[in-house]
C-alpha cells in the first residue's frame, strides 16, 4: 500500500514539473515574441491592481507611480493588470485625474483585463479567508502572466503569493509595494488574547480549541507568507509599522525601504476655510471596507451628544460628514447598515454620507471642514489623515499604527493632533477642539508644516530611487 502511495505521489509530482516547464517554455516564447515585435526594444512593466479603479488611497499610489515611471523612463510601456471588467480605459484614466487630479499619458498604458477576480474576493472564501484569497490571487496572476508575460513585475496591491509565478516561470524582476501586511503579529496577539474583532469572530474567540487551531493555522501561513516574499527584488513599506512587520514577517532589511505614499499636500495647504459660524463640521475620509471602523464614529457621535446634553443648541451645529468610496456589493451593504445605525442612535439629522465624490467636491468640503476623524485600529499609514491635516483640519485618529508611529505628534509644544482609541476619548477631545480649550491655530499650522514629507514629490523621488534596481539590464 505505501509503495502504491509513493509511486502515485512520484506520478503527481512527474506531472506537476511537467506541466511547470511546458508553461514555462511557452511563456518564455511568448515574451520572446512579444520583443520580437517591436524594433525600439521597449521594456514592459506589468503592475498588478486587480482594483485599479476603486478610487481609495492604494490607487493613489498606483496612479503616482505610473506617472513616475511615465517621465522616468519613457521607453517603457506601463501594463496594468486590472479585474475592473465593466470600465474602458478611457474611464479608468479620466476616474483618476477626476479623483485624484493625476494626468498620464495614455498613449503608454495598456490594460489587461482579468476575468477571474472573483478567486479574491472575500466573500468566495467564508472560511480561511487568508489563505483562499492568496491561493486565488496565484490564479489570478497566473491569468495575468498568460496574457501578458511583463520584463518587471509591481505589485501595489501586497499580493506576495504572485511573486514565484512571474520570477520564476519568466525570470521578471518584482516589486512590491506593501501597504499593510496579509498577516501581522499583531493579529496573532489577537488571536491568542481571544479578542473578537473583523478577523476574529465571537465563535473562534469564545473556543480555545479555535482559538488554538487558529493560531496554527495563523503560523502556517506567516510561513508560506514569508517564503512569497522573499521572492522579491526590492521591497517598499508604507510606513513605520509597515516596515517593522515586514522585517519581521521577510527579514530582508537590505530590500526594504520606506517610501511614504502620494499625499496631495501642495494645493490643500493653500485652501481657503469657509466654514459657517452656524456649523461645525467634522470629516472622515475613507473606503467603507470593515477594518476602517465607521461604527466607531457613529458611537463618538452618540457619546458627544452626551457629553452635549446641556448644551442642545450646540450639538445642533454639529454635523459629520462621511465619505467613502464602495468598491463593490459589499462596501454598499456596509454603507447601508452604517446609515442604518446612524437612525438607530438617533443621529440620522446630523450624519451625512458622501459617496465616490469627485475631487472638486471634496476639496469643497475639505474648505468647510473644521474637524477631521479617523478610527481604524493600527491604519498602515492614513493617506486621508494626511490630506485632512495639510487642508487645515484639526486631526482626531487612532492612537496606533501610521497615525501614531508617523504622522501625528502630541507632545507639548509640537502637537499637530489628537489620538484616541474608543468613543469616549474621541468624543472628549472633539468637544476640546470645539470649545478651543487648546491653541487650536497653533495645532492647525502645526499640522500643516508637517505634511510636506508625505507630498507626491517625496513619493515619486523614493519610488523611483527603490525600483531603479528593476530596470538595471532590464
Amino acid at each position: 500500500m505505501i509503495i502504491v502511495l509513493l509511486w502515485i505521489l512520484l506520478l503527481l509530482l512527474s506531472i506537476g514539473v511537467a506541466v511547470f516547464v511546458c508553461l514555462r517554455h511557452w511563456l518564455q516564447n511568448k515574451k520572446k515574441k512579444l520583443h520580437e515585435s517591436t524594433s525600439d526594444n521597449r521594456v514592459y512593466v506589468g503592475i498588478f491592481h486587480p482594483y485599479c479603479n476603486s478610487g481609495g488611497g492604494g490607487e493613489r499610489v498606483l496612479w503616482c507611480a505610473v506617472r513616475a515611471l511615465q517621465e522616468k523612463y519613457p521607453n517603457a510601456k506601463m501594463v496594468i493588470y486590472t479585474g475592473d471588467i465593466d470600465a474602458s480605459p478611457n474611464s479608468i484614466l479620466e476616474k483618476a485625474k477626476n479623483v485624484f487630479n493625476i494626468a498620464l499619458d495614455s498613449d503608454n498604458v495598456e490594460f489587461v483585463f482579468l476575468k477571474q477576480r472573483n478567486w479574491i474576493e472575500s466573500k468566495t472564501y467564508p472560511h480561511f479567508t487568508l489563505l483562499g484569497q492568496s491561493l486565488g490571487s496565484m490564479v489570478l496572476g497566473l491569468e495575468a502572466l498568460c496574457k501578458f508575460p511583463p520584463d518587471i513585475f509591481i505589485d501595489t496591491m501586497g499580493y506576495a503569493f504572485t511573486f514565484p509565478l512571474f520570477r520564476y516561470l519568466v525570470q521578471a524582476k518584482i516589486g512590491a509595494y506593501v501597504h499593510y501586511p496579509v498577516i501581522s503579529t499583531d493579529m496573532l496577539r489577537r488571536v491568542q488574547s481571544r479578542q473578537l474583532a473583523h478577523n476574529n469572530k465571537k465563535y473562534v474567540a469564545r473556543n480555545p480549541f479555535l482559538t488554538w487551531a487558529k493560531l496554527a493555522y495563523y503560523r502556517l501561513f506567516s510561513k508560506m507568507y514569508r517564503w512569497m516574499g522573499r521572492c522579491a527584488d526590492t521591497i517598499m513599506v508604507n510606513s513605520t509599522w509597515t516596515e517593522n512587520h515586514i522585517l519581521q514577517l521577510w527579514d530582508v532589511p537590505f530590500k526594504t525601504h520606506r517610501v511614504y505614499p502620494p499625499c496631495e499636500v501642495s494645493h490643500l495647504k493653500n485652501l481657503q476655510h469657509s466654514e459657517k459660524n452656524d456649523e461645525v463640521i467634522i470629516l472622515s475620509v475613507g473606503q467603507f471596507r470593515p477594518e476602517k471602523d465607521h461604527p466607531l464614529q457613529l458611537q463618538a457621535m452618540y457619546e458627544l451628544r452626551t457629553l452635549l446634553a446641556q448644551e442642545e443648541s450646540l450639538w445642533n451645529k454639529i454635523r459629520l460628514v462621511i465619505v467613502g468610496s464602495c468598491r463593490n456589493k459589499d462596501d454598499y451593504d456596509r454603507l447601508k447598515n452604517m446609515e442604518d445605525l446612524s437612525k438607530h442612535l438617533s443621529l440620522e439629522n446630523c450624519v451625512q454620507f458622501h459617496v465616490n465624490v469627485s475631487y472638486d467636491d471634496l476639496l469643497r468640503l475639505f474648505q468647510s471642514a473644521h474637524i477631521g476623524i479617523h478610527t481604524m485600529w493600527n491604519e498602515h499609514f492614513g493617506i486621508g489623515i494626511v490630506e485632512c491635516m495639510a487642508a487645515g483640519l484639526i486631526m482626531v485618529a487612532h492612537r496606533s499604527g501610521g497615525p501614531l508611529l508617523d504622522i501625528i505628534e502630541t507632545s507639548e509644544g509640537s502637537q499637530n493632533g489628537f489620538l484616541a482609541t474608543d468613543a469616549v476619548e474621541y468624543a472628549e477631545n472633539i468637544l476640546n477642539i470645539i470649545l478651543d480649550s487648546f491653541d487650536t491655530n497653533r495645532i492647525r499650522n502645526a499640522a500643516r508644516s508637517s505634511v510636506e514629507r508625505f507630498s507626491e514629490q517625496e513619493f515619486e523621488k523614493g519610488f523611483l530611487r527603490a525600483t531603479s534596481t528593476l530596470f538595471t539590464d532590464a
